[in-house]
């Protein structure tokens, strides 16, 4: 059996369509969605699903954030598999039986999926995402083929049941700690790019530093923690000359310019909020509403 777990926060204008494209899925295995939501108006279109489809279930968790939520879902769950997803995006009709064939091999402990941008290349903050989405599935294939560690997606991925049972509730990264866990037990992490996952990022540049702000600093909380490295500005460095075969056109240069030095920027407000200010989960930890 597996569980697909998402998590959910006033996302009732999209929790349908994650549900829904999961049910594309068509699986032959036995399953459970379990949708995890603090708030009455997502949980009520859940329950509009659980009356056609019973291994449907809308939960409400205690509204502390996802990794309380996810601590919830471990518990509950009933899968020897669990795909974890969000409710704000959608995955492909083949992403589940792409993420389980990878498990077939006893030594994966976890298998990320494919972020795929919807946005629209054309402008500046779309392009971004395109590009960011782009060098980090070329990451992931090239970590693979070389047997080098690497890190799952947090937008869709997949574990196996009882390698993780809790994580701390303050993380800013449930995918990192989480990967960092398994990678800890003596597993290997997996890759499939077919298993693609649809999101919508940021459309403007507060919600995108807010963003990637939570996303790199959660990296930067668990080398705090664990005193090991996962993810540097030293080590996103070695990677600006991949960013530079990207670019197509003149504007997309400049763009990608601009990225660069934003992201040194990003770095720069990690370091204050986390090592100098020592900022805690609730001030870091926003909701970032053009995503929705």
């Amino acid at each position: 059996m597996i569980s697909i777990i998402i998590t959910a926060y006033k996302e009732e204008k999209t929790i349908g369509k994650a549900i829904e494209s999961f049910l594309d899925n068509n699986l032959k295995e036995k399953y459970e969605i379990l949708v995890f939501a603090p708030d009455k108006p997502t949980l009520d279109i859940v329950k509009s699903y659980s009356k056609k489809y019973p291994q449907i279930k809308a939960i409400k968790d205690n509204g502390k954030g996802k990794p309380s939520a996810l601590n919830q879902a471990f518990k509950i769950a009933k899968g020897d598999i669990l795909i974890l997803s969000d409710g704000d995006v959608y995955v492909s009709e083949n992403a589940v039986e792409s993420l389980l064939k990878e498990f077939n091999n006893l030594k994966i402990g976890a298998v990320s999926g494919h972020p795929v941008s919807i946005n629209d290349k054309k402008n500046k903050l779309g392009y971004w995402s395109h590009l960011l989405t782009w060098i980090a599935d070329l990451r992931r294939k090239k970590a693979l083929k070389i047997h080098k560690k690497f890190y799952c997606s947090g937008y869709l991925y997949a574990i196996r049941k009882n390698l993780v049972k809790k994580i701390p509730e303050n993380t800013l990264s449930d995918d990192g700690i989480i990967s960092y866990m398994i990678h800890e037990k003596g597993y290997n992490i997996s890759y499939s790019s077919d298993s693609k996952v649809y999101v919508k990022y940021p459309d403007n540049l507060k919600d995108w530093i807010k963003q990637k702000k939570r996303s790199a600093g959660g990296y930067n909380q668990i080398k705090e923690w664990t005193k090991k490295e996962m993810r540097s500005f030293s080590k996103e460095s070695l990677g600006i000359f991949q960013v530079l075969q990207y670019p197509e056109n003149l504007i997309e240069f400049w763009w990608t310019f601009e990225l660069i030095l934003i992201r040194l920027y990003l770095w720069f407000l990690i370091f204050i909020d986390i090592n100098l200010k020592k900022k805690d989960f609730e001030k870091i930890w926003v909701r970032i509403e053009s995503t929705k």
